[in-house]
């Protein structure tokens, strides 16, 4: 879909205030196309987050309030071709690098994070955090209606349902953070700890992705000597923290999913004889390995991709794999690339992937085979399929959708997943070969127990995956969205 930003109805609805539910999120889901006489046009991007809300926006008349993702860019309210009205908040240059690199980037995230590099406490991020959560809340309040539902999404918007609170008390403000939250040790580490609190605790609703993430929250609240009651529930708002001003605030465990029955229209749609010879010709190509071992990650440093190359590097070397019959692709799409330790993740990832490289492959046969490009849904499923052994290691993750996406692919049962006992999917995906990423000798343990299993002892790797494949598609996008937006009806005043 290609929406040129011109929509004066789009625009008369916005500025009446009349939507129901209104979802804010750091990004909207839309790209800029620059077409070839010049004009520019906004096409939609589609994506678990909003193939889950979609739905409810259209039935409740929603509103999605987000930046579109260019500097000094921005289109005029417009719908999707699902309805969906896309109210878009402007960001300069200057807020990119305070407000999205700086505060939300090189502070939050590491932190967050549990340190896995050094967090920069900056005031001037902090100055640029604080005004561009006021300018998101300020529009979410000038779209929504009377009592409207508010749904807050991750670690960016933090202060918006404080600041929503004071400005439309009205309106019912669930909170939602798709990455870790740390121990309080680390947390108060914040120079801006208390504000940033504040700002979460006038939601009505907070939800995470783990039990462990709302035992440190509610560890936190009880540091504040806060009021905490309750017991920690799955979907539901089991825990209730009693805010200094009386206000209640219920908190729960929502873990995040994908839209499994998309990839399910996907591959069917893919599944006749041509994209399959497509799929054993990409297999030729690489020189026809009896093992493929893929790696899917944004170029992040908590994502473990140079330990895991090390790993591989180091069974090659022992002899416990052979060069000549396994591959590893490595997709790695670019990500916060002006953040210096963003930069020098790559420079590590690469270099290792040379020398590998240059020490087992053969001329015209890489042994790791990388790509550091975004690729598309259509063709990421297609790498799912072609692997044998998918490998998400990261050092800390919020919960990993690659994990469950590669599961998804999988209604035949075949193949293995290691995966790192940090990512908030091994909760669910505890039949996958569990490993430490800090480790590489687990991480080696854990690549040659899938590798030695699928040739082994395949009817137990079937068992397995089909056991992941399951809790896959019974909890689905929708029920993380459902359950959620239900728990917050529940709450509402």
């Amino acid at each position: 879909m290609s929406e040129t930003a011109t929509g004066a109805e789009a625009t008369g609805t916005t500025a009446a205030g009349n939507n129901s539910f209104v979802v804010v999120a750091n990004r909207l889901p839309v790209d800029m196309i620059l077409e070839p006489d010049g004009t520019k046009s906004w096409q939609e991007s589609p994506g678990g987050l909003v193939s889950a809300l979609s739905p409810v926006l259209e039935k409740h008349q929603g509103c999605w309030v987000g930046w579109p993702g260019v500097a000094d860019e921005a289109p005029e309210p417009f719908r999707t071709e699902r309805g969906v009205l896309l109210h878009p908040v402007e960001l300069t240059h200057y807020d990119y690098e305070e407000f999205y690199e700086g505060f939300s980037n090189a502070t939050l995230w590491p932190l967050y994070h549990n340190l896995i590099v050094t967090p920069e406490f900056n005031r001037s991020w902090w100055d640029a955090y604080r005004d561009v959560n006021l300018r998101f809340a300020t529009e979410v309040a000038t779209v929504a209606a009377p009592n409207a539902t508010v749904w807050v999404q991750d670690y960016q918007l933090q202060l918006v349902p404080g600041i929503l609170r004071q400005i439309r008390p009205d309106l019912t403000i669930g909170f939602f953070l798709h990455i870790p939250f740390p121990p309080s040790e680390i947390y108060r580490q914040l120079p801006w700890r208390d504000e940033i609190l504040r700002g979460l605790l006038d939601a009505d609703l907070i939800g995470f992705h783990l039990e462990a993430n709302v035992r440190n929250f509610v560890e936190l609240c009880r540091a504040y000597d806060l009021e905490v009651s309750g017991e920690i529930k799955i979907r539901e708002a089991g825990i209730t923290i009693t805010a200094a001003n009386g206000h209640e605030i219920g908190v729960g465990v929502f873990p995040i999913s994908i839209d499994t029955s998309a990839i399910a229209a996907t591959l069917a749609a893919n599944s006749h004889h041509e994209a399959h010879e497509e799929l054993e010709q990409i297999h030729r190509d690489m020189g026809s390995p009896s093992t493929v071992f893929l790696g899917v990650d944004r170029l992040d440093y908590t994502k473990g991709i140079l330990q895991r190359l090390l790993a591989f590097e180091e069974l090659l070397d022992s002899g416990a794999l052979d060069p000549s019959e396994v591959a590893l692709v490595q997709l790695a799409t670019p990500s916060r690339e002006r953040i210096d330790s963003y930069r020098i993740t790559r420079s590590k990832v690469e270099e290792a992937v040379g020398r590998i490289n240059g020490r087992f492959a053969q001329i015209g046969r890489p042994v790791v085979h990388y790509q550091h490009r975004s690729v598309t849904k259509d063709v990421l499923l297609r790498y799912y399929r072609l692997a044998d052994i998918m490998l998400v290691t990261p050092f800390r993750d919020g919960m990993n959708l690659v994990a469950k996406e590669f599961v998804a692919t999988r209604a035949d049962s075949s193949g293995a997943l290691v995966l790192s006992e940090f990512a908030g999917a091994a909760d669910e995906l505890d039949q996958a070969h569990l490993c430490n990423p800090f480790d590489i000798e687990d991480i080696k343990k854990a690549m040659l127990q899938a590798t030695w299993g699928l040739d082994d002892n395949p009817e137990a790797m079937k068992e397995r995956m089909s056991a992941m494949y399951n809790q896959v598609i019974e909890h689905d996008v929708d029920l993380w969205a459902n359950s959620f937006l239900g728990a917050l009806d529940k709450s509402r005043p």
